[in-house]
């Protein structure tokens, strides 16, 4: 499961590997602010028993910042570090971080090279083709990051420019996998068994991994792994089942958050999982008011019964 800011946190993390995901990584954190003791930061990097494999992400443009930021994260236990190196949210990539470093590959490699050699587990990194269509230097920067001896390199195959905007550069991703020893994992449109297989068919890489497409879905993974083993195609769950992961999904988010924080982040959740659905759009209006597990519990009970109308 993708690094998602906002998303990514503990409940979802427990919830896609208990539908198969091969591991999770936490949401980024400034490796600046964790180093001088930021709490919201500490409180990211949580991990439970219920969470690994999982990784811990950070963000900086600072060598020795996060080198000692890493070896600070060593005690929340992560069965690996990643480093960010591909966010194109500008308040990132604006400070130096993220995909900023797609500019600057010299520093791009002086960072993974501290931080390998700041912690005694293994270190991946993330990045993106390029910053525009005028500069994709994925390759070097690979290259470059096996030289300082990262694990393995995860490629999201869009510019820093692109955003999220179709389509999927499957040949610079293949290019990389060429270039390189290192696991390479495939990022960018990864929905269900056939997105998952076409990554891995057309650029070679070793793993995928799921962002978006397990927003609402963490049942993705599930279907992922019965795709990639016996080429079946599961369909999406009902609606009574769709609801009721939902609910199970907000409790863990209050039972972690408490009530106040989980039921306004729950309300970005609920229209993810109500996606697609039939009437989905009166019901968001209704998610946008959310306030209480007793007030998504009625509301999840509606949408099933409309779910039941419709099928009659």
């Amino acid at each position: 499961m993708a690094p998602m800011a906002g998303v990514a946190d503990r409940a979802m993390r427990e919830l896609c590997l208990s539908y198969g995901a091969a591991g999770v990584v936490g949401e980024m954190v400034s490796a600046k602010g964790f180093s001088m003791g930021d709490r919201k930061s500490a409180e990211l990097l949580t991990l439970t028993e219920n969470e690994h494999p999982a990784a811990i992400q950070l963000f900086g443009d600072n060598p020795e910042i996060l080198a000692k930021a890493a070896q600070m994260a060593l005690s929340y236990q992560p069965d690996w570090l990643d480093i960010n190196m591909g966010c194109p949210a500008p308040k990132i990539a604006g400070n130096g971080g993220g995909s900023a470093l797609l500019k600057t590959p010299q520093l791009a490699e002086e960072i993974a090279r501290a931080v390998v050699k700041a912690v005694d587990i293994p270190v991946t990194v993330k990045i993106r083709t390029g910053w525009d269509d005028n500069s994709i230097n994925c390759v070097e920067m690979a290259k470059r990051l096996e030289d300082a001896g990262v694990a393995a390199i995860t490629i999201h195959g869009r510019t820093k420019d692109q955003m999220y905007a179709p389509p999927i550069n499957y040949d610079a991703i293949r290019c990389v996998k060429e270039a390189v020893s290192v696991p390479v994992i495939g990022n960018g449109d990864i929905v269900d068994g056939p997105t998952a297989s076409a990554m891995l068919e057309r650029t070679g890489c070793d793993a995928v991994m799921v962002g978006r497409g397990a927003q609402g879905r963490p049942w993705v993974f599930h279907q992922i792994n019965a795709y990639m083993s016996e080429t079946r195609i599961l369909p999406e769950p009902p609606v009574s089942e769709r609801m009721r992961v939902m609910i199970k999904h907000v409790e863990k988010i209050c039972e972690y958050k408490g009530d106040y924080v989980g039921m306004r982040e729950a309300r970005k959740h609920a229209a993810w999982y109500i996606k697609g659905m039939r009437g989905a759009a009166g019901f968001r209006r209704d998610i946008g008011l959310l306030s209480s597990m007793e007030e998504l519990q009625v509301l999840a009970l509606r949408i099933i019964e409309a779910s039941k109308n419709e099928e009659e």
